[in-house]
């Protein structure tokens, strides 16, 4: 082996090549021309033996970035399984789980607006990895053996060992992207294991890899009076008391399905489920159908995770360097937010990384911006996922979470994330107020949540995909900004973000009032704490319909979207004109002069 060492020179060094590098890798080489990007990963690029990493299930924004933002619409199509949504399951009797008419369920009812897959990770990383190295980017098969952060704009320094060569990778920005080896988190004191600052999540994974399996034992697919979606292609969520389980199809061709439950320690000890043996005894007695599709395919691979959650104190610092994916937090996967917050985040980092290398005076601005945002970001995720140990296998209890968690997403993150809205600088800094306070009110419903599944309370089941569980036919599901799909309102700040957000706080008013009804009755409907919540949403969206019309008046004269109304502009000058080309007599002629060639 050569011991010299090699230095050379990028605008960007990502460090690590799964999900997170190569999509940060690639926006990068998309958005800022003549960039110069090295990517750094220990996995060689033709491994040795099969890869099965865990499968990912992207939700709608996951699935906007890769189309909008990495064109990478048929890629995903051609090699990728679609996703139905999300299907949640709770066992009518814990002690009878042979088939799912042993569950109470909600089960998708037909296609949500907007696609969303399930990722093959081994292949989707390999495939874009290739793609960016033929965009540009270099790609370094080696251990990172040290990073030095110099402050500020000073160049920093990757060491880096190849099966060849030492290298030294120089660069102003660096980007640690490679999961949990925490290259940056660790040299910085930047990550957060303490359950008391991750909103009490203390939580272990495992889970396994099949392939072949005989998916009628989950579902013969005959639901013609009560879906129009396929329920094996949706990301399935078993529950139960203390954990929850996913299944997420991941080829067509081959059955394969990605299967595991995050357990949380305080209910389900490490030492129950850290073995293949044992968590297919846990399956089994738990959750037999499961445990009986595992069974019919293929055993592939085992793996166990003992600690899941972190998060970061810093995301984009103001000395150049960025964590991104799980190098930059993790909680639970139970709402696939994962690769949200990676899209979120990749494209702050660009955002600022453009900004810097053009030198921008409102760089360090944005940056600020930015990082407080993911951060916030974070938290939310974090605490959309607590309190879970004691609610997860209540059914009653648990469907109420499942029903208001999606109000928020449906009603202002996408149309926040379709209008960019997350990358104008005004309105973040405006709806951090409304998010920290809307921490403090799930703070106090997780809490009497939790009251109410200790006690074991039945108050109703909820159904997130049907318009008969609030007033006015809402599901949580609608999109505000009436027609702004079919009239492609997607380029930024067009979408209405604040009808999203006026609706939404209506029905979170809704929604809340519904609850203290249903559990506490008068009393509790009467209570100061509840008048408090419920007039503070209504008056919330009350000032939002000010901002909704003040948005309106302010885009009244602009189109829709430009493009269209650039066709709409030179159709104006359309002429019909019937006459075809002349193209036989062409062909005519081209066949003569064969001939002609011919005979001589």
């Amino acid at each position: 082996m050569n011991t010299s060492t090699q230095t050379l020179e990028y605008d960007v060094v990502i460090i690590g090549a799964g999900f997170a590098g190569v999509c940060q890798a690639r926006h990068l080489l998309l958005k800022i021309p003549n960039i110069r990007v090295a990517i750094v990963d220990s996995r060689p690029e033709e491994p040795k033996r099969t890869d099965h990493r865990l499968g990912e299930s992207t939700v709608e924004i996951a699935a906007m970035f890769l189309f909008r933002e990495l064109g990478l619409q048929e890629y995903m199509i051609e090699n990728h399984t679609p996703k139905s949504g999300l299907n949640f399951h709770w066992p009518k009797n814990p002690n009878k789980t042979e088939s799912m008419s042993d569950y109470y369920t909600t089960w998708v009812n037909r296609q949500l607006h907007l696609p969303s897959f399930h990722i093959n990770r081994a292949k989707f990383d390999r495939d874009v990895l290739e793609m960016n190295k033929q965009m540009g980017a270099t790609y370094y098969s080696g251990r990172v053996l040290d990073v030095e952060l110099a402050p500020k704009d000073a160049i920093k320094t990757i060491k880096v060992k190849t099966s060849g060569e030492y290298l030294e990778l120089k660069a102003k920005h660096i980007i640690d992207a490679a999961g949990r080896k925490f290259i940056i988190g660790r040299k910085t004191d930047n990550l957060i294991f303490d359950k008391k600052e991750l909103y009490g999540i203390d939580t272990g994974s495992a889970w396994v890899w099949v392939r072949n399996v005989d998916r009628k034992i989950f579902d013969n697919g005959l639901h013609g009076n009560e879906t129009l979606a396929s329920r094996y292609y949706a990301t399935n969520h078993w529950m139960g008391t203390g954990h929850w389980l996913w299944m997420i199809p991941l080829d067509k061709d081959t059955m394969d399905l990605s299967v595991g439950v995050v357990h949380h320690n305080d209910a389900i000890s490490a030492s129950q489920v850290n073995t293949e043996e044992k968590f297919y005894a846990f399956l089994k007695a738990n959750h037999n159908v499961l445990y009986q599709l595992l069974k019919s395919g293929e055993h592939l691979e085992f793996h166990y995770l003992p600690r899941l959650a972190h998060r970061s104190k810093t995301i984009l610092s103001d000395d150049n360097w960025y964590v991104i994916g799980d190098a930059a937090c993790i909680f639970d996967a139970l709402y696939s937010l994962g690769s949200t917050m990676i899209a979120m985040a990749v494209e702050s980092v660009t955002e600022v990384i453009s900004a810097k290398l053009a030198g921008e005076s409102d760089a360090e601005e944005k940056r600020v911006a930015y990082n407080n945002f993911n951060l916030l970001f974070q938290r939310n995720v974090n605490l959309l996922v607590s309190n879970h140990p004691k609610q997860l296998g209540n059914a009653s209890v648990m469907s109420w979470r499942v029903y208001s968690d999606p109000m928020w997403w449906f009603g202002v993150l996408v149309p926040m994330y379709i209008g960019k809205w997350h990358l104008d600088l005004k309105f973040i800094s405006m709806a951090t107020d409304v998010v920290e306070e809307n921490m403090n009110f799930f703070l106090d419903v997780y809490k009497q949540l939790n009251e109410l599944a200790e006690k074991g309370a039945n108050i109703g089941f909820m159904d997130q995909l049907r318009a008969d569980q609030l007033i006015g036919h809402y599901y949580t599901g609608k999109l505000f900004d009436k027609h702004f799909l079919e009239n492609a309102k997607l380029e930024p700040r067009r979408t209405n973000v604040f009808t999203g957000i006026k609706a939404t706080a209506f029905y979170t008013a809704a929604w809340y009032t519904k609850l203290q009804w249903k559990a506490f009755g008068l009393k509790g409907l009467l209570a100061p704490r509840s008048l408090y919540h419920i007039f503070r949403f209504l008056i919330l969206s009350r000032k939002l319909a000010i901002a909704d019309l003040i948005f309106r008046f302010q885009t009244r004269n602009l189109p829709y979207n430009s493009h269209v109304a650039k066709l709409r502009q030179e159709f104006k000058s359309y002429q019909y004109q019937p006459e075809l080309p002349n193209w036989h007599e062409e062909v005519k002629a081209e066949v003569d002069k064969r001939v002609i060639e011919m005979v001589r």
